[in-house]
């Protein structure tokens, strides 16, 4: 299992990792509009799995911007999610504010069903460890990044490389 620290301070991931060559777990979050989605719902399509542990931080925040702007070079094919344990109308909210259009935020509030499904569920503080997953139209998984502390950025890089070697 990813060690993961938040804070500095050693978390306790519930779920399992999630290894490239896997199979995508499914999951069910709620879109803003309370509305569930799934896996399934975007079969067929390249998907970055961005997940945040609060929009209302400085990391997250930036985060999700610097997907939302490379969101725009990727193509139709391509679907970025943010995930998070934030509230749909919070998301909702901060999204308006910050001009994020292009990235799809999620909320994993209700079940923390993608946090246990992809091995991301920080026990102690019922929030998401930042985590990056990129996974296949045919739901395998390509890319994962367990970020080692939860305060510090991801791989932009490496995984947007990995969403273009698919989305070819």
């Amino acid at each position: 299992m990813a060690q993961v620290t938040f804070i500095n301070k050693p978390v306790t991931l519930i779920g399992n990792e999630v290894k490239v060559g896997d199979q995508a777990p499914d999951f069910t979050v709620l879109a803003n509009d309370l509305s569930p989605v799934t896996l399934k719902d975007s079969e067929g399509k390249v998907r970055l799995f961005s997940v945040v542990p609060s929009l209302d931080t400085g990391v997250c925040d930036q985060q999700t911007r610097k997907f939302n702007e490379a969101a725009a070079e990727l193509g139709d094919n391509v679907i970025i999610y943010t995930v998070s344990m934030d509230l749909p109308f919070a998301q909702r909210r901060w999204c308006g504010a910050a001009g994020i259009d292009k990235v799809v935020t999620v909320s994993d509030h209700r079940d923390a069903s993608f946090g246990e499904a992809y091995g991301v569920h920080m026990k102690e503080l019922r929030l998401l460890a930042r985590s990056i997953f990129v996974v296949d139209e045919n739901g395998k998984v390509a890319y994962v990044e367990y970020v080692s502390e939860g305060t510090t950025h991801p791989n932009y890089e490496a995984a947007l490389e990995a969403v273009k070697a698919l989305s070819k």
